[in-house]
């Protein structure tokens, strides 16, 4: 029987280095509607999107997407979600993936098995995913995120920085994080609790927050190849030739 998930995709307008990157066109639409229409092909019970911006709402309504307003002054994309899940009046144990707005070539069935791997997983609170990564430049790239796992799956640590020591030199070893996240709502309520701690603010990775608090993150290879998100103009070129390559969405 599959899991029963929510999908929220948080999307600001803002983005630093791309700004109005939920709007930018890929190929003919609008970069949310290729992540909408991805998470529509999981198993979720339900998709939407989170923001606090009037363009953003408009163009998920074009499209026929469920959106709702969320307020401005949330510090996180977690925090957006939280919201959503109060709003929504879900139960502590329901289980929320969080699709990040960026990832328009996120492939349904990571969708799935990250909500699968939390809920098969009860000692965890979040569950995420990774790839292994041997490439010299992604290795040492700060936007690609590094994992440490212990030998039964959980996360050590996070960082931008290459861990462990050495990956760069040997390329092997190195774990590409995936930002695709698994909560359960009660998760959720604790983490909006607590401030950022000093490792999330250096970092600037909001899971580290989770795991100073003593949260437990599964993680787990992808089942299927994730492809890059946006965060630079020479990711949305990347990512428009793929999807002149690979077409809509797949699983």
């Amino acid at each position: 029987m599959p899991v029963k998930f929510t999908v929220v995709i948080p999307a600001r307008f803002g983005a630093s280095r791309l700004p109005g990157k939920p709007l930018v066109d890929l190929n003919g639409k609008p970069m949310i509607q290729h992540v909408y229409e991805r998470a529509q092909q999981s198993d979720a019970d339900a998709v939407y999107v989170a923001t606090d911006d009037e363009r953003i709402r408009d163009a998920v309504e074009q499209f026929g997407g469920s959106v709702i307003m969320t307020e401005s002054t949330h510090r996180s994309g977690t925090d957006r979600i939280h919201e959503v899940a109060t709003r929504l009046e879900l139960d502590d144990d329901r289980l929320v993936v969080n699709v990040q707005g960026d990832e328009p070539l996120i492939p349904p069935a990571a969708i799935n098995q990250v909500a699968a791997n939390l809920d098969s997983n009860p000692e965890a609170g979040i569950a995420s995913l990774y790839e292994a990564v041997t490439d010299r430049d992604e290795i040492e790239d700060p936007h690609a995120v590094k994992v440490v796992v212990d030998v039964n799956g959980f996360a050590l640590y996070f960082s931008r920085s290459t861990i462990p020591y050495g990956s760069s030199v040997q390329a092997r070893n190195c774990l590409r994080h995936i930002g695709i996240y698994a909560y359960r709502v009660e998760t959720l309520k604790r983490f909006v609790a607590w401030p950022p701690g000093e490792l999330e603010v250096q970092e600037k990775l909001e899971q580290l927050r989770a795991l100073y608090n003593g949260i437990r993150i599964h993680m787990a290879p992808a089942c299927s190849k994730v492809p890059p998100g946006i965060d630079t103009e020479r990711d949305l070129q990347l990512v428009r030739k793929l999807l002149a390559e690979i077409g809509p969405a797949v699983s």
